[in-house]
């Protein structure tokens, strides 16, 4: 097979064809995170504690997925590949496990619907389960495919953009489509989210995987894998392993977790418990599931671009305090809001500045482990790895512990949760900010070596 790297800068072809590989996963991470305890607790009616483990379990099995699979990526036999390539293979078995189980998880348990739900939750965790190894294996094959497509820094930012802009695209097509579902199918406006509704969900992921799966299929005919430095990677072996026991002997990389830990805390355990906030604290319609979740994401993009237009001698510290200050306001928001002009008006102002602050946090925090990382960038995969492990594992926890002490809670009880917990979590991300050595802390998103590694952050690390 030719050894060639291919010249994407001039192949639009290829360019499209690789940023929509990661449709899929898209549509389904925006549905997983937002509508998943939506659909078991207030549609299969599922308790808030079962729901909330489920979820947990899903968390669990991504978070141990991720590094397994990478590993194994890694090393697949090129003979076996060559024709094909190993990582559109890898690309390919977890799609057909994303596939094969996501419709699944949001429809009722078929031939099983009567049954005690506890039993139920044994047939809906296979499910989970299959569909988190399937995303991680997508995930990582895909954003590994990257360096195998260009060994030129600039060329593989641009197709982490690319891949971002798609990213961008599938969550505004959920949202956009959940909204249509329940605005046409709603009997009157105040009509809020309950069993009936089942149906209405197994559509709209019908509608969301449908274009995921085309979009699967574009990527496998347009792109083709080429060889890589797999021959390196053994040279290198003794020194990767030296570059990652001496990142687990620094204090500062436990710091930097616990900064990127909080600040998924934030933007993740909001997205999943504001819809039922919006349900069950405000009392709102349905379709509101949709619109505020939406606004959220809006200010998430408007966050990207004001990111690009502050002065060059803002440093992490304050690009993160002011991230964290936008998203505490919202917080604090939530907590004393409740009369009829905070439903109507305010609502949205508070989803905005809490997708905005949460943004400008999460990049900031992907910055300081760019800075983290620095040259030795034989070990980038093991510290963003490290990231992504401990958040998802304590998303999972933090959403799982809310929902234990959510049944018979009173109407006021997410209300609090989203207030203390994400409150809190900003508090905590922005405290070990502040504690930063100056080294780490005075370094400019804007240097060249931050923006390639913040670019691969920002594609290992985004979880389900």
């Amino acid at each position: 097979m030719d050894n060639e790297f291919v010249d994407i800068s001039t192949s639009f072809k290829l360019q499209l064809g690789y940023g929509i590989g990661h449709v899929l996963n898209d549509v389904c991470a925006s549905l997983w995170f937002t509508y998943f305890l939506v659909f078991f607790h207030l549609v299969l009616e599922f308790s808030a504690t079962q729901a909330g483990n489920l979820m947990l379990i899903g968390q669990v099995v991504d978070a141990i997925s991720t590094p397994f699979v990478g590993y194994h990526s890694d090393r697949t036999d090129n003979s076996l590949s060559a024709r094909y390539g190993k990582r559109k293979l890898w690309h390919l078995f977890g799609s057909a496990c994303v596939l094969a189980s996501f419709p699944f998880i949001f429809t009722e348990c078929i031939g099983c619907s009567m049954t005690h739900k506890w039993a139920q939750m044994f047939y809906f965790a296979a499910f989970i389960m299959i569909f988190q190894i399937g995303w991680a294996t997508v995930q990582i094959s895909h954003l590994s495919l990257i360096p195998e497509l260009s060994d030129d820094d600039h060329t593989r930012s641009h197709l982490t953009a690319v891949r971002y802009g798609f990213t961008v695209f599938s969550n505004i097509f959920v949202y956009v489509i959940t909204w249509i579902v329940l605005h046409v199918t709603g009997e009157c406006d105040k009509q809020q989210v309950g069993p009936g509704d089942e149906w209405k969900f197994r559509h709209i992921v019908y509608v969301v995987v449908s274009v995921g799966v085309a979009a699967s299929l574009i990527f496998h005919m347009s792109v083709k894998e080429k060889y890589l430095h797999w021959q390196q990677e053994e040279i290198h072996g003794n020194r990767n392993e030296d570059a990652h026991y001496g990142f687990l002997r620094k204090p500062l990389l436990y710091q930097v977790a616990g900064i990127y830990m909080s600040t998924r805390l934030v933007s993740n355990v909001s997205q999943v418990l504001i819809p039922l906030y919006l349900h069950r604290t405000l009392g709102l319609a349905a379709r509101s599931l949709a619109v505020i979740p939406l606004a959220m994401y809006l200010g998430s993009l408007a966050a990207a671009g004001a990111l690009r237009l502050i002065p060059k001698k803002f440093t992490h510290r304050i690009n993160y305090f002011l991230g964290s200050l936008c998203a505490l306001i919202g917080f604090i928001w939530i907590y004393f809001g409740s009369d009829d002009n905070y439903k109507v008006y305010f609502i949205y102002e508070i989803a905005v500045l809490i997708g905005f602050g949460g943004a400008v946090m999460l990049v900031t925090g992907l910055a300081l482990t760019a800075d983290l990382v620095g040259t030795t960038t034989e070990a980038s995969a093991f510290v963003y790895g490290i990231m992504s492990f401990t958040d998802k594992l304590a998303c999972g926890l933090a959403i799982a512990i809310v929902q234990t002490y959510a049944d018979g809670a009173a109407s006021t009880y997410y209300r609090y949760a989203l207030s203390w917990v994400c409150g809190g979590a900003t508090i905590v991300g922005f405290t070990l900010t502040m504690l930063l050595p100056k080294s780490i802390s005075r370094a400019r998103i804007a240097d060249d070596v931050s923006i390639n590694a913040t670019a691969e952050s920002i594609s290992v690390a985004d979880n389900v």
